[in-house]
């Protein structure tokens, strides 16, 4: 019995190509539960894996997809039986190991998470990695102490996955939000999800001289990195906090510690690849009660196998807003 997948293959003058293939169940690769595959998404990793690699695809060929949303058909673990509806986010699948792009995904039961019964497949991809991001962010920022009226809290790459997940929740959970694009295009879209406030990409694309200017932000969620981080850490108001989550204007930080030392501000590094369990289950507990469904509908662009490969070039160039949910069944 075959099913779909898509299917990255490397020629040996070293070019790589994706095609939509047939697969069986002896090509997967080994692993404590075989889930049959409803839904996955389109991640910035993903981009990189349908394409060269990016470095992060070790063995050819490969079937990419770091996120993926189904049903266990078969388990040799306890912890999971047939007809249990499972997602997976991180853990190198879809980079190191075969992942969500393929209508049947073999898997370790211990990179699994149990569905919350408020969250169907097909809105857990809309979350996906970059929702789960967004929410390990904002847990992150609470946890130091970021509590709704403090002031804006801003969100860059607004009109990204994470940013457009992190503006719906941070809305959703009473913040007055303030979001960062350069796509004047997107400004309607980012103020439909609940931004009360649009800043333009060029009002912090660049460092300045002064290490500390007016107190601004109670909170960031940066997607951004480069100088827009160093930027926002000077604007940052006494105690309040930034979660990093991206690097898409530069990983290299052209900032001082002053920030840190006069106005005790707090970066925070956040990771979802090597979130333990307990992490990942109260995150996605979260999701479920704190996404307000309507604004992720709105996020969503539907998609099929056979999309990829352009989706994968356009997610590279910038050119992708919102959440894109792949139909493995379409």
């Amino acid at each position: 019995m075959t099913f779909k997948a898509l299917v990255v293959e490397k020629d040996p003058e070293g070019t790589t190509h994706a095609a939509v293939k047939a697969l069986t169940e002896a090509d997967l690769p080994a692993g404590e539960v075989l889930v049959r595959v409803e839904y996955s998404t389109v991640n910035y990793k993903d981009g990189l894996c349908l394409g060269s690699g990016g470095g992060l695809v070790r063995n050819y060929p490969h079937v990419p997809g770091i996120d993926f949303a189904g049903t266990v058909e078969a388990s040799d673990d306890a912890r999971y039986s047939p007809g249990d509806k499972v997602v997976l986010t991180g853990w190198r699948v879809g980079e190191a190991y075969w992942g969500g792009y393929a209508q049947k995904a073999r898997v370790k039961a211990d990179w699994l998470v149990p569905l919350p019964a408020a969250l169907t497949p097909r809105a857990a991809m809309a979350v996906g990695t970059a929702g789960l991001t967004a929410m390990l962010a904002i847990l992150a920022l609470e946890a130091h102490g970021l509590k709704p009226g403090q002031g804006p809290v801003l969100v860059t790459g607004a009109a990204g996955g994470v940013g457009s997940a992190a503006v719906a929740m941070l809305a959703h959970l009473g913040h007055e939000v303030a979001a960062v694009t350069g796509r004047p295009e997107t400004e309607g879209y980012l103020t439909s999800l609940g931004a009360s406030r649009i800043v333009p990409r060029g009002d912090l694309a660049e460092t300045v001289k002064r290490p500390l200017e007016a107190e601004t932000w109670a909170g960031c969620v940066d997607a951004v990195g480069g100088a827009m981080l160093a930027r926002v850490l000077g604007q940052m108001k006494y105690g309040a906090s930034v979660a990093a989550v991206g690097l898409a204007g530069g990983a290299a930080l052209p900032a001082t510690v002053i920030p840190f030392l006069l106005r005790g501000v707090n970066l925070l590094g956040i990771d979802s690849v090597m979130q333990p369990f307990a992490n990942r289950q109260a995150a996605w507990a979260r999701v479920a009660t704190d996404m307000p469904m309507d604004k992720l509908e709105a996020m969503i662009t539907m998609a099929t196998l056979d999309d990829l490969p352009r989706l994968g070039r356009e997610i590279l160039a910038g050119q992708i807003k919102g959440r894109t949910v792949i139909d493995l069944n379409a």
